[in-house]
């Protein structure tokens, strides 16, 4: 493809876009087809001479499209919403125009300078404090793919810290503390890592929230059995409820455990702290106060397409210290400079203010794509005050629902709601009340009749033996009027399963 027969094949790839989402609303959500269906469709092997891309393009329509499920369709309302902005769309078109690794500085200035400037702007968005800024030149942010690689990251750079504290300790020895309702990133970091994993138990009094006595509980049963953990992964909404692990405590008797990382998964709500009102219930103060790391994702609530991923520190030296490998290849007179200014704030440099960073030491791989620049496009596009509308009015729209919820006689709320996020189940008030093993009957032949729907998706999951159901508004184009069909489909759906 020469510049001209790309220019032409570009505007018709816009057009395309453009009549994808003004149509996506009477689109199906969820895609209706069966596995395999690809490998029947399409040949065993590679073409031996290229094909045409008018017909390329003919068969994505054909047979790509139908094998979506649109995360950014207005009834989608499973697992936590995907952003999709068109101004991302144009950011990653011009990033991946200009191809390059972005390894360090030298392979292309701008991808580090303007990472380490967008990272600054998010953190003073969400509210952190000072030293997570790339400017403070101790702490600092990087755009990572997910936060399950945020938090692997997290886990090697509290590792590498607190084996350099305990010399000696047996990799079997150390541990990873999650909780019961810790998204599976924690269990995840210990598979890839080999290490060992303790999920602390949270109940449904505490509203799926880890407590400071339960993590001192576990410190001193730990303690007592020879057992070194290092770093405990706290949640600011988790997946299933939303539930938001009290930081403060948690933080209080961290103090006398000063090598133990603390690292804050908020992937979905951390995005609300763009509002004031919200900050507070992300416990903003604590996560500042006494967070190692912080993570929470553009991609998911932040109007960023996919992948997005914000992960700052408090102290990039442990980070850097874990996973700095640097062939002589690799070295250059810039990267070294930043690494003095890194380490030795004395020996900051008046041309280089913070913005010089090998970005492959803060994560596992050496090369990175161009992210930060929809970031860019992104945050200029919408502002703090874009951001803070769309925040806001999906927030409305989520308490509506729970309202909805709370009013019937038929439904019933599981959780308190969090945010944008509402748990609910069927919970028909009947004499003798209804049992527990019954309710969970009800509610999975209820989300099978949902799930059989392709005009709406929801998702399900588990809360100490409690089977129900997640509602999460986040969608763009979400109305009240989408709000209140799901409502009436959960009831319609709802009444059937109690006939069944």
């Amino acid at each position: 493809m020469n510049i001209e027969e790309f220019r032409r094949a570009g505007y018709e790839a816009i057009d395309r876009i453009c009549d994808y989402h003004s149509t996506l609303q009477d689109r199906p959500v969820s895609a209706r087809v069966e596995p395999g269906y690809l490998r029947r469709a399409l040949p065993s092997e590679a073409p031996q001479t290229g094909d045409n891309f008018d017909l390329i393009v003919q068969d994505y329509e054909k047979y790509i499209i139908p094998g979506l499920t649109h995360w950014q369709h207005p009834s989608f309302f499973a697992y936590f919403p995907t952003a999709g902005t068109f101004e991302a769309v144009l950011g990653d078109l011009y990033a991946s125009s200009a191809p390059n690794p972005g390894f360090n500085w030298s392979a292309s200035p701008a991808c580090t300078e303007l990472e380490v400037v967008v990272m600054d702007w998010a953190a003073k968005m969400l509210g952190l404090d000072s030293n997570f800024y790339n400017s403070d030149n101790v702490g600092g942010g990087v755009i990572q793919t997910t936060a399950s690689d945020s938090a692997l990251v997290a886990v090697v750079a509290a590792r590498s810290r607190y084996t350099k504290q305990r010399p000696g300790v047996s990799p079997e020895k150390l541990l990873i503390y999650t909780t019961t309702q810790t998204h599976s990133l924690g269990k995840k970091a210990g598979l890839v890592l080999g290490l060992n994993v303790r999920a602390l138990e949270v109940t449904v009094q505490d509203n799926f929230a880890l407590r400071g006595d339960t993590l001192r509980r576990a410190l001193e049963e730990d303690r007592d059995a020879g057992l070194h953990p290092f770093i405990l992964i706290g949640t600011v909404g988790t997946t299933s409820s939303g539930a938001v692990d009290r930081l403060g405590e948690l933080g209080r008797v961290l103090e006398d455990h000063p090598f133990i990382w603390l690292h804050v998964d908020a992937a979905w709500a951390g995005v609300a702290m763009m509002c004031p009102e919200y900050r507070d219930i992300c416990l903003l103060g604590d996560i500042n106060k006494y967070g190692d790391s912080f993570c929470t994702n553009f991609h998911k609530w932040g109007l960023v397409n996919f992948d997005c991923s914000g992960f700052w520190v408090r102290d990039r030296a442990s980070l850097v210290d874990a996973l700095d490998v640097t062939p002589e290849f690799l070295r250059t007179k810039h990267g070294d400079a930043g690494k003095a200014i890194g380490f030795d704030r004395g020996a900051l440099l008046d041309n280089v203010q913070g913005t010089v960073i090998d970005y492959r030491n803060w994560h596992v791989g050496l090369g990175r794509k161009f992210r930060s620049l929809k970031l860019w496009f992104v945050l200029r596009s919408y502002g703090v005050e874009g951001f803070q509308q769309y925040i806001r009015e999906t927030v409305k729209l989520g308490n509506m629902f729970a309202s909805l919820i709370r009013e019937s006689t038929e439904f019933a709320l599981v959780a308190p709601p969090s945010l944008a996020l509402t748990l609910f189940r069927l919970e028909p008030r009947l004499a003798p009340p209804v049992t527990l093993a019954r309710l969970n009957e009800l509610n999975r032949a209820l989300y099978a009749r949902l799930s059989a729907r392709s005009d709406i998706a929801f998702t399900q999951t588990d809360l100490n033996g409690m089977f129900c159901i997640r509602m999460v508004v986040g969608a763009s184009r979400t109305s009240e009027d989408h709000v209140r069909r799901a409502y009436e489909i959960i009831c319609l759906e709802g009444k059937a399963a109690l006939e069944e």
